[in-house]
């Protein structure tokens, strides 16, 4: 798939006017932030709102925004923290997923700055706040471990959609939750098997991202950090530096 060029961006960003007064209202408000728009390599050249960049019709064209996905795990016992997004999402509601999946914005400065991947580190701290309620002393930019980013496209429900470079973070951090009701509907810590069992359960839906990452990654990764606990015995994102070559962008299907 080609991807959508600068010249484009006016063409496909009438569709920005489609109606969400059918939707929760705050959710739809928050439909107006900015993207940052990428090519396939994860050059940025643009921005657009975020219904803009969700419309299938303007993801089937090739609009492509960069994103990020953060898992927090506990240090003492390497759980993962997991949550279902709220039936108010817009797209893929009531579904589990990792800790927290969002946008790095062209609406702050900050999250624009792509070197040592600080703009999705920003983000990510940022969003575990405004959606579980993770207060930013605790998750500090710096402690984000970043592994790589992956390219996918997966529809979610009629015109919404999802076609992002994802960035995946891992942070592992003892921290206080206090849910966006808006955002997330419940949440808890697994274990791998656990979360293997989960997979297992057809009642439960995932997310398509979290799916490909955990089909392709994530139990491979996580065996790896449990086995570099420190003496204190601890885990520790930080030890899987190198695990993973960050340096290209991994087109998944």
């Amino acid at each position: 798939m080609t991807a959508v060029l600068p010249s484009n961006i006016a063409s496909a960003a009438h569709l920005a006017t489609v109606d969400l007064s059918g939707y929760d209202p705050v959710q739809s408000q928050l439909m107006e932030e900015r993207c940052i728009l990428v090519d396939e390599h994860d050059r940025a050249y643009g921005a657009a709102d975020k219904k803009t960049c969700h419309l299938m019709e303007n993801i089937n064209k090739g609009l492509l925004h960069r994103a990020f996905s953060a898992f927090v795990f506990r240090p003492s016992d390497g759980k993962l923290l997991l949550q279902q997004r709220a039936s108010e999402k817009i797209t893929f509601p009531d579904m589990w997923t990792n800790t927290c999946c969002s946008h790095p914005l062209d609406d702050f400065e900050q999250e624009k700055i792509e070197e040592q991947q600080l703009g999705v580190r920003v983000a990510a701290s940022r969003k575990l706040e405004h959606e579980l309620g993770i207060p930013p002393t605790q998750t500090p930019v710096d402690e984000f471990q970043y592994l790589t980013r992956i390219h996918y496209l997966a529809p979610s429900n009629g015109m919404w959609g999802e076609h992002e470079v994802d960035y995946i973070l891992f942070i592992t951090a003892d921290v206080d939750v206090t849910p966006n009701l808006n955002e997330i509907r419940d949440f808890k810590y697994v274990s791998k098997e656990e979360l293997e069992a989960m997979f297992q359960d057809t009642s439960n839906l995932f997310t398509p991202w979290f799916k490909l990452i955990a089909r392709d990654f994530l139990f491979g990764w996580w065996t790896e950090l449990l086995s570099r606990r420190g003496k204190d015995g601890l885990v520790s994102a930080k030890s899987l530096a190198g695990v993973a070559d960050g340096t290209q962008v991994i087109k998944m299907v």
